[in-house]
């Protein structure tokens, strides 16, 4: 509309005496509907930047902010809080450039961080859908699961063929710096969200290895991760099982790979779950429910008031009767150790353990959705096994402790699968 009235004003003189009338009509239409437009547009691009977890920063004298009061019992002094507010408002050198979105935001994660736990985090946006990407095992980074560990962010593992493993990284190798950046004081959030990048991209790690005397820097072009959880092969009649992490495509690709086994007439079965991070509680109690008779404990989860939950198997083995070794590592954990730790206690004459002792990582998450494209993971209880071991911070110990060295690694032999390989022949009978 405002580029016909625009064209107007060339037309000859006779006709624009015959549209002046109408031009003030139409003037105030116009600019109804340009408002009428510039408010959709605003509407539709903070609706399109919330979906991407992209939001428009805040200033601080901009900033409002609703439900102050939530009625708590004990009153808690919040002017120190306003107070910090006002002086970074007032005094700080670039306040022009601060996001109070941002800040708020980073009071929440600072709350959470106060519990001591790593593991009770808050996602904004952007993180929450970095979150979903990881677990569906579709993402662009290194491929590498972190936690932290004694107090220092700790490579859990490098998934399968990721760049994280082709650069030369392993499993218990500890992060000094990320790009030249200190990690010491990083959340695991901060420094997932450091090295993560673009595809064909790269990040510098400088880490330290047990058993060197020295730091190393290993460079690692990011890409994108694509995670096939489970694979399988044979040899010498035995399956031998790969699962690399429990995601939303494990339970069927377990469950595909235990036909297939079968249907082969299999007489003894690996299950590697070696640099295994985890992820979802109920892939591992689908999965065991294939390896164990009904009604077994899976897990036991126990919350802070000691009182205990007890999770079992649910009718559908198909592979208890098998032969069986469990590979684990110190990059195996969570949902790892929970499976291993159910083999383990239910199946004592016809289960191995193999390798060294997994990584402790034995707690409960809730992932809680919250407004604002936002979520938070909080530890609610601890995993045991059946038996009533406690998981975290102590691991699976392996019923054969195999080491795999760094001169093994590096001239691709594997002393742990061939000594899973040999307990299954002994016990078999394979020549």
């Amino acid at each position: 509309m405002s580029d016909e009235i625009k064209n107007n004003d060339t037309l000859p003189e006779e006709l624009q005496r015959h549209t002046k009338r109408r031009k003030k009509h139409f003037g105030n239409v116009a600019i109804l509907i340009l408002i009428a437009i510039f408010i959709y547009w605003v509407g539709f691009k903070q609706g399109e930047e919330s979906a991407m977890g992209v939001q428009t920063p805040i200033s601080l004298e901009d900033a409002k902010f609703k439900n102050v009061d939530q009625g708590k019992k004990e009153n808690i002094d919040f002017s120190l809080f306003w107070k910090v507010w006002d002086l970074l408002e007032n005094k700080y050198v670039e306040t022009d450039k601060l996001d109070a979105r941002k800040l708020f935001y980073g009071a929440i994660k600072g709350m959470l961080a106060a519990t001591g736990d790593p593991y009770t985090t808050f996602f904004d946006p952007s993180e929450n859908k970095k979150f979903e990407e990881d677990i569906s095992g579709s993402f662009e980074g290194i491929g590498a699961e972190l936690g932290i560990k004694n107090g220092i962010l700790t490579i859990v593992a490098p998934l399968q063929g990721s760049p994280a493993e082709k650069a030369g990284l392993r499993s218990g190798d500890k992060i000094i710096k990320i790009d030249g950046v200190v990690a010491a004081e990083m959340s695991i959030e901060e420094a997932v969200n450091h090295i993560r990048g673009t595809k064909g991209t790269k990040v510098l790690l400088t880490i330290f290895r047990e058993g060197d005397k020295d730091t190393q820097e290993i460079s690692v072009a990011r890409d994108t991760i694509n995670v096939k959880s489970v694979k399988i092969e044979f040899k010498d009649n035995i399956a031998i099982i790969e699962i690399t992490r429990f995601g939303d495509d494990t339970s069927k690709g377990f469950a595909d790979a235990i036909a297939k086994a079968r249907s082969q007439k299999t007489r003894g079965l690996v299950i590697d779950l070696r640099n295994n991070p985890g992820g979802y509680l109920e892939s591992s109690i689908v999965i065991a429910s294939n390896l164990l008779p009904k009604d077994k404990i899976v897990v036991i989860e126990e919350s802070g008031d000691k009182s205990q939950k007890k999770m079992f198997s649910r009718g559908t083995d198909v592979a208890s009767g098998l032969e069986t070794v469990v590979l684990i590592n110190e990059g195996s954990a969570s949902a790892s150790e929970i499976l291993a730790g159910a083999l383990k206690d239910n199946r004592p004459n016809n289960v191995t353990l193999v390798g060294k002792k997994s990584y402790g990582k034995g707690s409960v998450q809730e992932f809680i959705d919250m407004p604002q494209g936002t979520a938070v993971k909080i530890t609610v209880a601890r995993w045991l096994t059946p038996n009533g071991t406690q998981i975290n911070e102590q691991g699976i110990k392996p019923d054969k402790e195999v080491e795999l060295t760094n001169e093994d690694y590096e001239n691709n032999r594997d002393p742990q699968m061939d000594a899973a390989m040999q307990i299954l022949k002994e016990k078999l009978s394979i020549k």
